[in-house]
């Protein structure tokens, strides 16, 4: 990945130098400097906000409620996962923080719930069909209020950044669902090895 951003970066430099424009790429260098300072330290503010929500919502056992919520339904996606599991808790916080829009809160406890899985896996070099579901469900990235999204948008000025949650929402939505669905489908198309069949390989 270094070697294509040099690479852009002496193209840049060759044409500007070609067409007498080197004036204006160092000026473009020094207009994306400035813009990424500005953005980063927008999304500083907006993810110290959310973090400190999740960290109230983990201390006053409202996260605790929200796995408890969602048991049934992680019953459904996860039957492999004992109900009493802690696995389930960290799977609804990585829920939680994924639909607040906070992936970089949502990728260390989406780790651990995975650690947890690999534990009770019986074919410790494929991943289980809860580990895929997970994932699945990761990657579709369901977002109730798409917080990083908003952070950036306020950033570059936008007038009205909260009026992305609405078309995030049914997108994220659609995909989440879509993510689920293929994910058991295929869990038909490739069955899991029974330890009978792990013990043999």
């Amino acid at each position: 990945m270094n070697y294509i951003w040099y690479f852009l970066i002496l193209i840049s430099i060759v044409f500007g130098a070609v067409n007498g424009t080197l004036d204006e790429v160092a000026n473009s260098v020094f207009k994306g400097c400035e813009l990424t300072i500005r953005i980063v330290l927008t999304l500083l503010g907006i993810m110290t906000f959310w973090l400190g929500i999740m960290k109230i919502a983990e201390k006053s056992g409202i996260v605790e409620f929200i796995s408890k919520l969602l048991k049934p339904a992680a019953k459904l996606l996860f039957p492999e996962i004992p109900p009493n599991s802690p696995v389930i808790g960290d799977i609804a916080m990585n829920f939680s923080a994924n639909a607040l829009g906070l992936a970089n809160a949502a990728t260390p406890i989406g780790i651990k719930a995975m650690e947890g899985m690999q534990k009770m896996n019986i074919d410790k070099n494929s991943a289980s069909d809860s580990m895929c579901t997970l994932l699945a469900m990761n990657t579709a990235g369901f977002q109730l209020i798409p917080a990083t999204v908003i952070a950036i948008l306020a950033a570059n000025g936008y007038e009205h950044p909260t009026e992305i949650i609405v078309p995030t929402l049914i997108v994220t939505s659609v995909s989440f669902v879509c993510a689920i669905i293929i994910a058991k489908l295929l869990k038909r198309v490739f069955p899991p090895q029974t330890k009978e069949e792990t013990n043999a390989v």
